[in-house]
């Protein structure tokens, strides 16, 4: 190893889904949205003006948290964006986790929480899912420097009730609970409701998901405005223009068309509860999804089988070789064309 090599930081890096670039492939391996954003968004591309972008964006991205702070019916100053949930849940790790003692997170969930938890030298510790897969409250009444979950889960796809989220946060008001809503808009229940109530909760979410954004990279997070100053000075301390000019334009379009957001999360909450049906038809089990994906297995047939031999027939699904969970495929819920192309196949393969 030569000498400079020593002052290195080495971490192991969050791996995402394939993203594979083949004309006729059926890709439900990273829970995008099936469907084109909000027609908003096309017309805004149509009459953009290419000579603004000579120009710095406005660094306070006041467009785009004025729109989202009306829709949320919250104040501006409760509103912090960034580029993607993943961006603004990095600045909240380094914002807010800070202690010495551990930071506390399921040990089955996003993989990107131990990536930023070892590359911002942030003490944690996982906390093992009960056997269904679910977060237990009470393991988390315990001295730590912080706790962040998703709700709904992933890659489990199971919701925690807002009562239980509550108990969390009040069990433990002298550290910052992060709750990462990624999926919320499938179905669950958001604790954005609770964030007059507790000073000390922060709730992100994305475009990625349910807005059909994930090209354009934008997220957010909502609290009170003493934590959302706090993440603005990080933020401004690490890079002033985050959210470029496009992203700010064509964000506000979609946050504007509530009618449209509405159908299509309609549209993929319909398909999957259709596709537990089919599934569970075909002997597969899963917890019981409120996000755009479910969790499978199969008694007669391996995970990683499966999703090799999907592969071959260039359809993309997730799977994860760990512990607890390697005989698991994570599916996202397509249009219904798509899911049905999943369905023959399988029903194909099963019968090999």
């Amino acid at each position: 190893m030569k000498a400079w090599e020593a002052n290195i930081r080495k971490v192991i890096p969050y791996t995402p889904g394939e993203q594979p670039k083949k004309d006729r492939m059926i890709k439900l391996n990273t829970n995008e949205n099936p469907y084109p954003p909000a027609p908003g968004v096309q017309k805004a591309m149509e009459v953009f003006d290419m000579d603004s972008l000579r120009l710095y964006p406005d660094p306070k991205a006041s467009a785009l948290v004025n729109v989202l702070a009306e829709y949320y019916q919250v104040s501006p100053e409760q509103v912090f964006v960034g580029v993607g949930s993943d961006d603004v849940l990095a600045m909240a790790f380094m914002t807010f986790f800070n202690s010495e003692k551990p930071i506390l997170f399921p040990d089955i969930t996003y993989s990107f929480y131990p990536v930023w938890a070892e590359e911002f030298r942030i003490p944690y510790e996982t906390v093992a899912l009960n056997e269904e897969f679910k977060i237990v409250k009470e393991d988390y009444y315990r001295e730590n420097g912080g706790i962040i979950f998703p709700n709904p889960n992933a890659p489990t796809a199971l919701e925690l009730g807002l009562d239980d989220v509550e108990d969390i946060i009040r069990h433990n008001q002298d550290v910052i609970v992060i709750v990462d809503e990624a999926y919320v808009d499938f179905g669950a229940e958001s604790a954005l409701k609770l964030v007059e109530r507790y000073d000390n909760l922060l709730v992100v979410q994305t475009f990625s998901k349910s807005r059909s954004m994930a090209g354009m990279r934008i997220g957010f997070a909502i609290g009170n405005p003493v934590l959302i100053k706090y993440l603005n000075d990080v933020k401004y301390s690490f890079n002033s223009y985050t959210m470029n000019q496009t992203s700010l334009k064509y964000g506000v379009e979609v946050v504007k068309d509530d009618v449209y957001f509405r159908e299509t999360t309609g549209k993929i909450i319909k398909t999957r509860e259709h596709a537990k049906k089919v599934l569970g038809e075909m002997g597969f089990t899963f917890p019981d999804s409120s996000a755009n994906f479910l969790f499978i297995t199969h008694p007669e047939y391996r995970a990683k089988e499966l999703f090799e031999a999907l592969k071959q027939e260039d359809i993309y699904v997730r799977y994860f070789s760990l512990p607890r969970i390697d005989n698991y495929l994570r599916v996202t819920i397509g249009t219904d064309a798509q899911m049905e192309v999943f369905y023959d196949f399988l029903r194909r393969y099963m019968k090999k």
